[in-house]
């Protein structure tokens, strides 16, 4: 289809046909109606096969009228069924683009057309019946018609305006961009964007677009858009992030001296909910693997006998008003990919608290496909009006398309059901009385883009391309490592894992099959094959009963050789951060890394050149590791940052004493201690920080902070959850959170260029400094 591709705002139609290029009567007339269109100023895409078709999908996009000719290919039922088949496989990513079915001149629909398959056609054309003109000017009315229905409510508006070319006598200052084209600075920054981008930024002035902050007009309209798409009671579009979302949430709930129920997996923005709100976090605790992959938290943290021990046990909820928790947030999905059972989750702590808060800032996808059924927080079907209100906040920049920062908060009212002018007072604490525009558009896109069959085709297509990524690594793995032992079993070869199942079970047959063989649906289709079953040897948790968790296909954990099943270190190994580092080199940058795994993320963007890319890379190292390159050759910005550390040294060397390092100072050991531990709360976040600000504190080495109180969260990443909270006690030097920390310092001074990324503490000339209170003694730094 040769003008498909063609990325201009002229509306386009595209023709499945194979008369048209014939000197038949018919294919003459075919050839008048396209021409026809074309004087409508529509653009006409042909192509001669379904199959031809098929290989134009990506561009189904694009198209605003299909004409498809019954008989292409010939008359016969088998074509006809190939031809209906096409219009099947159109309708499931598209349901609302008008397609045209051209035929020879009858009194009825075609006789080998069923029921079904005559509703998914929107007109039929006997192309020698009526004059030409008259059939381009129906097709060209029906692609104008889908043209003015697809933009969602606030972009449509916004659209128009941005038409009418008001001169702007409001804010922003740069008056639709004029104000950059005075300057040369200017005049680049205007031209890398674009003139639309300018003229689409507005103010709250326009009445015509209405406003963010009272929810009304076209912005309102979308927001109750959104809620109708993402299955919600209320929807709110936030335009500073997920993290932003939370602390809106914590304001509509949570107040002074409440008890807050939190993940301990959490983000950073709960601990600055929690500082704000002055309310009082009591910890559900997260389980882990061998790998340092933090798990979900098991059920028996959730009952109600559970919940009450914690909070007695909480020094920080003794003298409270009330000790009742009033909210909970949970993360779902992790980081690493784990869905809870949201209805388990739901059932369980409904019987503590009246509202529950699903972080969902990187899972905003699961309601659009059939694989995730049970594990979201806006379920259909869920409403209880005896329930607990539940909250999901979504990045729905992070992994469907919309500009970042774009987010959104989703509400299923329950038995404390939301009042939205009550609610609406703590969003506008959070939200600035000037948003980007253009923010709020790509929230309004993405509802469209996932409403119906496309947000089930776009989630499918990330499903199988994630899919197909792993089961390529599994035979990989299977045909290098299987073929490549020596004598004893022992390791001839090596190749990169995957986090996954090594068998699933196909549920038509009933049989196990290895991973890499299992054809396409029963990993797409089947949820059971993701589920972390109990005494399943691979995912590495216990104590989870069976579907409690399940792995998201599309967040893959890339494993380096060098982690024994029991989670020591193997005598032999490749650190992650080695692997991350050559490929930053090549352009591959993961989502984040452990010691000994590394996150990527299969978003709606993916290709099957970016994911093949992934795997020629990893070949690549395999390759560079076997020749033992210098590091001059394989990372010259670290041999010539520090030369006196790594000059000489070969990519083996360097991975041998990495590694050797972390198996000697029980790295990993330390991290599985550290986060076991529950520090003691001494003070709530709120106080904390209010002594940070008053300088009531001491900037500490951490050999100098055994037995104080961090004034600060401190949170290494990886894993990216607090090691430290606000206000909790370090424990003593030689106990396993200031040892873990520790260990950190000496590797970083170890292994300079490969730092890691610890918020809350400093490297000070190779020593981690921290800010700790001052304590009653009065003790100085």
């Amino acid at each position: 289809m040769t003008e498909v591709l063609n990325p201009k705002e002229q509306m386009l139609v595209a023709v499945v046909d194979d008369m048209h290029m014939t000197d038949t009567p018919q294919g003459r007339a075919i050839r008048r109606i396209m021409d026809g269109i074309r004087q409508f100023g529509i653009r006409v895409g042909d192509v001669s096969s379904p199959n031809d078709a098929r290989a134009a999908y990506s561009a189904l996009a694009e198209i605003d009228c299909i004409l498809i000719n019954w008989n292409v290919g010939g008359g016969s039922p088998k074509r006809h069924a190939e031809t209906t088949r096409l219009i099947r496989e159109i309708r499931e990513r598209n349901e609302k683009v008008p397609i045209f079915l051209l035929g020879e001149p009858t009194n009825a629909a075609p006789t080998d057309m069923t029921i079904d398959m005559v509703k998914e056609i929107n007109e039929y054309i006997w192309v020698m019946e009526d004059t030409p003109a008259f059939i381009a000017g129906r097709i060209t009315a029906a692609a104008k018609r889908y043209r003015e229905h697809l933009l969602p409510p606030f972009f449509g508006e916004l659209v128009k305006f941005s038409k009418d070319f008001e001169y702007s006598w409001h804010t922003p200052g740069h008056a639709g961009g004029t104000a950059f084209m005075k300057s040369p600075a200017g005049r680049v920054f205007h031209d890398f964007f674009g003139e639309q981008l300018f003229r689409s930024d507005l103010s709250i002035s326009v009445g015509e677009l209405g406003s963010l902050l009272d929810h009304s007009g076209p912005v309102g309209e979308a927001e109750r858009y959104a809620a109708k798409v993402f299955g919600a009671d209320q929807t709110y579009f936030v335009t500073n992030g997920t993290s932003t979302a939370n602390k809106i949430v914590f304001f509509g709930r949570v107040t002074k001296d409440d008890v807050v129920l939190v993940d301990r997996n959490c983000h950073k923005s709960s601990e600055h909910a929690l500082t704000m709100t002055h309310s009082v976090a009591v910890y559900l605790q997260p389980t882990r693997n061998r790998y340092g992959i933090i798990g979900p938290i098991p059920p028996h943290e959730m009952t109600p006998a559970a919940i009450k021990t914690k909070i007695a046990a909480c020094p920080l909820a003794r003298g409270l008003p009330s000790t009742k928790p009033v909210h909970v947030i949970i993360t779902n999905s992790t980081y690493d990919g784990l869905c809870y059972h949201a209805k388990q989750v739901e059932e369980m702590l409904g019987k503590s608290v009246d509202s529950i808060h699903f972080d969902e800032a990187w899972y905003a996808y699961a309601r659009f496909n059939p694989l995730y059924k049970d594990r979201f927080a806006m379920r259909d079907g869920a409403k209880d009006k005896n329930g607990p209100t539940v909250f999901a906040t979504q990045s729905t920049h992070k992994l469907l398309a919309a500009l970042s920062q774009a987010s959104m908060v989703h509400i299923r009212n329950g038995r404390i059901p939301i009042d939205h002018n009550r609610f609406n007072e703590g969003f506008m604490m959070h939200s600035s009385t000037s948003p980007l525009y253009t923010i709020i558009a790509s929230l309004d896109v993405s509802s469209k883009m996932m409403e119906g069959a496309s947000g089930r085709v776009l989630t499918t297509e990330s499903i199988e391309e994630a899919i197909r990524f792993r089961r390529t690594m599994a035979r990989v793995s299977h045909e290098i490592e299987g073929s490549a032992k020596g004598k004893g079993g022992k390791r001839k070869d090596w190749w990169f894992g995957i986090w996954q199942p090594d068998m699933v079970v196909d549920p038509k047959t009933r049989k196990k099959i290895a991973f890499q063989d299992a054809p396409i649906d029963v990993l797409r289709d089947n949820p059971s094959a993701w589920v972390l079953h109990p005494g399943e040897k691979w995912h590495g948790f216990s104590g989870l009963p069976d579907n409690y968790c399940m792995l998201d296909p599309i967040k893959v954990t890339v494993l380096m050789p060098g982690v024994n099943d029991d989670g020591s270190l193997a005598d032999w190994g490749i650190p992650a951060a080695i692997v991350v580092k050559f490929l930053d080199t090549r352009g591959i940058v993961n989502e984040k890394s452990g010691d000994y795994c590394i996150l990527f993320l299969f978003s709606m963007g993916i290709t099957k050149g970016k994911w093949g890319t992934l795997v020629t890379e990893l070949f690549e190292f395999k390759q560079k590791y076997s020749e033992n390159v210098l590091l001059e050759e394989m990372f010259p910005d670290l041999t010539g940052g520090y030369p006196d550390r790594y000059t000489g040294m070969t990519i083996q060397d360097l991975t041998r004493e990495m590694h050797a390092f972390k198996k000697e100072h029980k790295m990993c050991d330390l991290l599985q201690q550290a986060y076991a531990v529950q520090p003691e709360p001494v003070v709530t976040y709120a106080e904390s920080f209010s002594k940070l600000v008053r300088n009531e504190v001491d900037y500490l080495p951490i050999e100098k902070a055994g037995d104080r109180i961090a004034a600060t969260g401190i949170v290494p990443y990886p894993p990216g959850i607090p090691l430290l909270a606000p206000g909790e006690k370090t424990g003593k030097l030689k106990e396993p959170v200031l040892q873990y920390l520790k260990s950190l310092q000496d590797f970083d001074n170890a292994f300079p260029g490969f730092s890691h990324d610890t918020h809350g503490v400093e490297n000070v000339n190779g020593k981690y400094m921290m800010y700790c209170i001052k304590d009653k003694k009065g003790r100085k730094a």
